[in-house]
């Protein structure tokens, strides 16, 4: 099926170049107007009146998001058997604790690779001198528009976590390959962790860590 066509230059249907002129693969974007539903700490809802594929329009409810950064934090990650830094993290929407990497929103005018450094010490107090970007990901793009980038964190110095008053969580350092094992058991069912620690299984077994 291919894409409405809006004249040779599609971005000047909407003004100079704005985040939302363009999506991803290049198309247009096909937002005709949006309404604000709801304004909160976390995210936003927007009601948008959108050009689907077909021509047809409609409305469709978005979650917007700042995005985040994930680490996935190696301890001995040139050794036969690294491990990773995990959270057993309370989610009240999965009414009870979950397995995590390290994570957190961006704050304004910050860039991926600092969100992923300030996450990694305030929620650990761990620091890493080795830094990769790995992999973005759309978290659930059927509502919102939340993008988190995934690094790779190795040779990791100790310090003092800052967590913050409503985050209830303990770090454990966990052998990598245990890890991957878990994802097959259901014991981690996070979706940001499941990708980054198969990404960064891929790594290793390639040797690059």
């Amino acid at each position: 099926m291919r894409w409405p066509s809006w004249g040779s230059d599609p971005l000047k249907r909407r003004g100079k170049n704005s985040a939302s002129d363009t999506k991803a693969g290049g198309f247009p974007s096909p937002r005709l107007s949006s309404r604000r539903a709801y304004d909160g700490k976390v995210i936003s809802v927007d009601v948008d009146t959108v050009r689907f594929p077909d021509g047809t329009t409609g409305e469709i409810e978005m979650v917007r998001h700042p995005g985040a950064a994930a680490i996935v934090a190696l301890s001995e990650a040139d050794s036969a058997k690294p491990r990773v830094l995990l959270l057993r993290q309370y989610r009240y929407a999965a009414d009870g604790f979950l397995l995590e990497i390290p994570a957190g929103r961006l704050d304004a005018g910050e860039s991926s690779l600092e969100c992923a450094r300030r996450e990694l010490r305030e929620e650990t107090g761990y620091r890493a001198l080795n830094w990769k970007s790995i992999l973005t990901m759309y978290t659930t793009p059927g509502f919102t528009d939340e993008r988190i980038h995934l690094f790779l964190a190795s040779e990791l110095s100790a310090g003092e976590a800052a967590v913050e008053r409503d985050e209830f969580l303990e770090v454990e350092m966990v052998p990598f390959a245990s890890a991957i094992e878990m994802i097959s058991a259901g014991e981690i069912q996070d979706a940001k962790t499941i990708a980054g620690l198969l990404v960064v299984s891929k790594l290793l077994l390639r040797g690059q860590p």
